[in-house]
């Protein structure tokens, strides 16, 4: 077990994650005269809105996925911490992380959860399995090897019923990450590969995209909505609206409509972009607090993003429920600055900011290739201005000039021709995640240790002994 403390005698702030809330947390503290301590998860911040992009061969891992210690390199008042947070200790004020079974708590005065969100699958976690969502690196990857691997597939078999469910792909979800995924898709089989294969035709591919609502992205409004729709069945995806999925296996998903018909829907690649769940830091706090969570799991907060009773714990992004503010990077981000401020404020003996408020800049979505929707405030585009206007905010966010560069560069090969040059993948990509569920604990060793492998080795020759003496 390793104890991580100040030595400084500073105040000590320690923040969960390495997200947009965390990140911009951090920075925010930067060269303040406070101790730092951030921890996660993963070694990188995930721009999120690009995962699609990963997952279709646009746009490599390291394009959205920086490292954390790179980025806050120059930030000299702020440790990084590997470890995934087990449990907060709020009378204690100490966070406890694992890496590899590797313990470490870390004492805080002031703490900053920014957990983030993981996908939702209603209570049928099991679906997982075979539909893989579009949270982080390891789903894109997975679904970039189910993607290109179903048209190598069908390429070579016999079957015309295998084929066809090879190359029908099925995405779960009409909000955002839905409908830029099916777009993707629908274009790759359209334009990337139609003159790779031989023995068949990407364009007979099927792209299909349900939802439960009765409109396309509700959240832009029936306008948007209805032109985003318009425009992905121009383009040959199957927009089927007021399907819910009921079961999800390996070949396939059952369907059932609002007008209480049902249908099965062959298909090998699933994506599932429909739901979000907090963090369950969420529920450990409301646990270790008396805090109330709502159903998707997200803190109700005071208006300071604090915890009841408890001050010194701020709750930031995805992971609060609070005057219905949406889960957006803007809503993490100025959540992570705002209370960055407060608690160097206090340090300083200032008075308290104002309640938070989120400011609302706007949404995007991308349908495909020159073509994206916006709302921003009274202003609604759509089509080629709103695909310019998308591209501009989102290279602009990313963290980094060498990934902003980078990404530039791989978008001008993809939108001014067809080509995608991050289309390597393997069938650990596909099946690894597979392998460590079925693994559970044992997916996860212990780190060598003093005495380890002479354990080990001893081990093994009494085992050969007693084979030995079996035999």
């Amino acid at each position: 077990m390793g104890d991580v403390s100040a030595t400084s005698g500073k105040h000590r702030v320690v923040i969960i994650g390495s997200g947009f809330g965390g990140l911009f947390a951090a920075k925010a503290l930067s060269g303040k005269d406070v101790e730092v301590t951030l921890i996660s998860r993963t070694s990188h911040h995930l721009f999120q809105p690009l995962l699609y992009q990963v997952a279709t061969g646009i746009l490599s891992e390291g394009d959205i996925a920086p490292t954390t210690r790179d980025i806050l390199a120059r930030d000299k008042n702020v440790r990084t911490i590997l470890g995934d947070v087990h449990d907060i200790d709020v009378e204690q004020r100490t966070v406890t992380s694992y890496s590899l079974n590797h313990e470490t708590v870390t004492p805080y005065d002031s703490l900053i959860v920014a957990a983030g969100a993981g996908q939702s699958y209603f209570g049928n976690d099991h679906f997982a399995r075979y539909a893989p969502g579009m949270k982080d690196i390891d789903n894109a990857l997975e679904l970039r090897g189910r993607i290109f691997g179903a048209f190598e597939l069908a390429e070579t078999t016999l079957d015309p019923e295998d084929r066809e469910r090879l190359l029908t792909f099925v995405v779960v979800g009409a909000g955002p990450t839905g409908v830029e995924m099916a777009g993707q898709i629908a274009e790759l089989s359209h334009k990337t590969l139609t003159h790779e294969f031989r023995h068949i035709n990407p364009r007979d591919a099927r792209v299909v995209l349900l939802d439960g609502a009765d409109l396309v992205l509700p959240t832009f409004g029936d306008r948007l909505g209805g032109k985003t729709r318009e425009s992905l069945e121009k383009r040959g995806v199957e927009v089927q609206l007021g399907a819910m999925v009921t079961n999800v296996d390996g070949t396939g998903l059952d369907v059932k409509y609002k007008d209480g018909s049902t249908k099965r829907i062959e298909s090998m690649t699933k994506v599932w972009a429909a739901g979000v769940a907090a963090s369950p830091l969420g529920k450990l706090l409301a646990d270790k607090t008396g805090a109330e969570v709502d159903r998707a799991g997200r803190v109700h907060v005071e208006e300071d993003l604090t915890l009841k009773g408890h001050p010194e714990i701020f709750v930031v992004g995805d992971m609060i429920n609070l005057k219905g503010y949406p889960g957006v990077a803007q809503l993490a981000i100025q959540g992570g600055r705002y209370a960055a401020k407060e608690i160097v404020g206090r340090l300083e003996g200032k008075e308290a900011q104002a309640p938070f408020v989120y400011k609302d800049k706007g949404s995007m979505a991308t349908i495909s290739k020159y073509s994206a929707v916006a709302s921003i405030g009274k202003i609604k585009l759509t089509g080629f201005i709103a695909w310019l206007a998308w591209l501009a905010v989102h290279l602009m966010a990313m963290v980094g000039f060498k990934n902003r560069i980078s990404t530039l560069l791989n978008w001008i090969i993809t939108f001014v021709g067809n080509n995608r040059n991050e289309r390597a993948t393997t069938m650990q990509q596909v099946f690894a995640r597979r392998a460590m569920e079925d693994l559970g604990p044992n997916a996860y060793p212990e780190l060598p240790r003093r005495g380890h492998q002479e354990q080990l080795e001893a081990d093994e020759r009494r085992e050969a002994e007693e084979s030995r003496n079996a035999s």
